[in-house]
């Protein structure tokens, strides 16, 4: 309740910006509207059959499915690491691949912001995270494999705020409430679906490896859907530096 009173409602009104700032920023919000319009759907119902849109609805379900696989399991998985049952000491290792997240996702989105390369750098971590994903199953050494999984968490949480640069940049007003609405939606299932897919691959081949390899595989078809069919807008420059382009 107190938000709803204390909060300003658009940038126009922002008590802690300056004139300049506000009207610099309103500026851009109104340009970015008019980028978004002339390529982008206007309409929900053409949000929600949008190729674009399905396609990022796809890449998102991919990149939960990864992240959920991996964090339904870290526990456990750090258990057999130590050799030991789940409980405090568990607690406190699993704790570290969030703290190396936290680092990366600190520091890779802004470096983005400041280049220009979220599509790059997007799909980087999502390699990075598919790469130690199949290290931290394969690699039988307790300290190898609790690296990789600090770089699989922070390449999944890390891509995450990269990735929504891609449909906020292309939707606007009501198609981007509908189509961001989508995306969140039917991606999301992929933390749903991804427990039962690891648990069905261990199975079929035996091997608590196999799972980690499937989690790895959607991750790598993130990072190859994002390459060949996520294209981001080119961007005119902006007072103060702001990069011409965001890929």
């Amino acid at each position: 309740m107190w938000a709803f009173w204390y909060l300003d409602d658009d940038p126009a009104k922002a008590r802690w910006l300056t004139h300049e700032q506000r009207a610099s920023l309103v500026a851009r919000l109104a340009d970015d509207s008019r980028f978004s319009s002339s390529h982008g759907p206007r309409s929900v119902l053409a949000a929600l059959v949008d190729l674009r849109v399905l396609v990022l609805c796809c890449v998102y379900f991919l990149i939960q499915a990864a992240v959920y696989g991996v964090v339904f399991y870290l526990p456990q998985q750090v258990s057999a690491l130590l050799g030991t049952k789940v409980g405090f000491h568990v607690g406190l290792v699993t704790a570290l691949p969030w703290i190396a997240a936290v680092i990366v996702t600190w520091i890779v989105p802004r470096y983005a912001d400041r280049t220009g390369k979220h599509r790059a750098c997007a799909v980087a971590l999502l390699v990075m995270a598919s790469v130690a994903i199949a290290v931290s199953g394969l690699a039988g050494m307790p300290i190898v494999s609790l690296l990789a999984l600090c770089c699989a968490a922070s390449g999944f949480i890390a891509a995450q705020p990269l990735f929504w640069t891609f449909p906020t940049r292309y939707l606007t007003g009501a198609a981007a409430a509908a189509g961001i609405a989508l995306i969140n939606s039917l991606g999301g299932l992929g933390g749903f679906f991804a427990p039962m897919a690891r648990t069905a691959a261990e199975a079929s081949f035996n091997s608590t490896s196999a799972g980690l390899m499937v989690l790895a595989g959607a991750s790598v078809l993130a990072a190859l859907i994002i390459v060949l069919m996520v294209r981001a807008p080119q961007r005119t420059p902006m007072a103060g530096g702001e990069p011409a382009k965001v890929s």
